[in-house]
C-alpha cells in the first residue's frame, strides 16, 4: 500500500521524505507535468533544493496512479483546496483523506473540512496541523505535529502510520480548534513580522502575540473549538514557531511590511487571505479581534504600519 500526496509544494514534499525515509511508498503529485519530470530526474524540487527526493518518492502529474493510496493527504494551499476538489474529488480513492492546508477560505469563510466535506461527502476526513517548517522536517528534525480525526480508533491507526521516529503525531478530536489554531496564528505572525520589521521591540512582539493568542481562543471557542486545544500544539505551539523564526512566510511577510522592504510574491503566505476571512468570521460570531482586523487592514493597505501601531496603542485600557 502507498501513500499519495497531492501537492508538491514545500510541506507536501517534506511530508513525502520524511514518510519516504521511514520506508513508507509515496506518489507525489502535481498539476504540472514539467515539474514531475523535473523531480525525476533530478530527485530535487526547487521548492526545497538542498533536499534529495528518497527512492521511494514518485513524482506524478497522472492523478489515476493514486487510486491504490491507503492514505491521502491534501497538501495544496488552502485557497486552491476548493478548485483542486472540485476537480479531482471523483479520482480519490476511498480512503481517509488528511487535510494538510493551514487556512480559511476567503470566498466561503469555510475550514478546509468544511470544503471537503462538500467535494468529499463519503470520505472521512483528517487534519494534520501544528507547528513543523518543511525543510526541517525533510531534513529529518525532530518534529511534532497534531493530527485531528473525530474518530478516535482509525484516529490512532492513522496516528501510528503516519509517525516516525522524527515526526511524533499527537492525537485530538477538536477538529475544528485544532484547524483555526493553524490558520489564525498565521495572521498573528504577520503581525509579529510587522513589529520586529518596524523595529518596535521585543516587548511589543511578545505583548501582540499574547494578545493574539486570546483572539484566536476567542474565535475558536465560538466556532466549537474547545479551549485546551489552543494551548496544545495546533495552537501555542505553532503559534510560538511562526512569530519568531524568519522561515515563517508569514512572518517574513509582515516583516518585509514593516520595514518597508520588498514583499516575496513567489511564496503562498496563507495569512494574507485568511487574515480577510477571519474578520468575517469574527463579524459573525461578534468576537472582538483587533490585532486580527489591524493585520488586515495593513495587508489591504487601508491604513499604514505608523496608523496600525497607533490603532493598537491608543485602545481603551481595560483589565486583561
Amino acid at each position: 500500500m502507498s501513500i499519495a500526496i497531492l501537492g508538491s509544494g514545500a510541506f507536501g514534499t517534506a511530508l513525502a521524505c520524511v514518510l519516504a525515509e521511514d520506508g513508507q511508498d509515496i506518489w507525489l503529485w502535481s498539476r504540472s507535468t514539467h515539474q514531475t519530470r523535473g523531480m525525476a530526474r533530478t530527485r530535487t524540487n526547487p521548492k526545497l533544493p538542498d533536499v534529495t527526493l528518497h527512492d521511494n518518492i514518485t513524482p506524478t502529474s497522472v492523478i489515476d496512479d493514486i487510486s491504490t493510496a491507503s492514505v491521502v493527504l491534501l497538501a495544496v494551499p488552502a485557497q486552491q483546496t476548493s478548485a483542486i476538489l472540485a476537480k479531482y474529488a471523483n479520482k480519490i480513492p476511498d480512503v481517509p483523506v488528511i487535510l494538510c492546508a493551514k487556512g480559511i477560505d476567503l470566498k466561503t469563510f469555510q475550514l478546509q473540512t468544511d470544503i471537503a466535506a462538500k467535494f468529499l461527502p463519503n470520505h472521512s476526513a483528517a487534519v494534520l496541523t501544528g507547528p513543523g517548517f518543511a525543510t526541517e522536517i525533510a531534513q529529518g528534525l525532530p518534529t511534532a505535529l497534531t493530527l485531528s480525526y473525530q474518530f478516535l480508533s482509525r484516529g490512532e491507526e492513522l496516528q501510528h502510520q503516519l509517525s516516525t521516529d522524527r515526526m511524533r503525531l499527537y492525537l485530538t478530536r477538536d477538529i475544528i480548534g485544532a484547524q483555526l489554531g493553524g490558520a489564525l496564528k498565521n495572521v498573528i505572525a504577520i503581525g509579529a513580522g510587522i513589529v520586529m520589521g518596524a523595529r518596535l521591540g521585543e516587548s511589543a512582539r511578545a505583548a501582540l502575540v499574547t494578545r493574539g493568542f486570546t483572539e484566536m481562543r476567542r474565535l475558536g471557542v465560538a466556532m466549537g473549538g474547545q479551549e485546551e486545544t489552543f494551548t496544545g500544539l495546533s495552537g501555542l505551539g505553532d503559534l510560538m514557531l511562526t512569530c519568531g523564526s524568519k522561515m515563517s512566510r508569514n512572518f517574513a511577510q509582515g516583516f518585509a511590511l514593516g520595514s518597508g522592504a520588498q514583499k516575496d510574491t513567489t511564496q503562498t503566505v496563507e495569512g494574507v487571505a485568511t487574515a480577510q476571512a477571519a474578520c468575517a468570521l469574527a463579524t459573525k460570531y461578534n468576537v472582538e479581534m483587533p490585532i486580527t482586523r489591524v493585520v488586515a487592514a495593513v495587508l489591504a493597505d487601508e491604513i499604514t504600519v505608523e496608523q496600525a501601531v497607533e490603532a493598537l496603542l491608543s485602545r481603551p485600557l481595560k483589565q486583561e
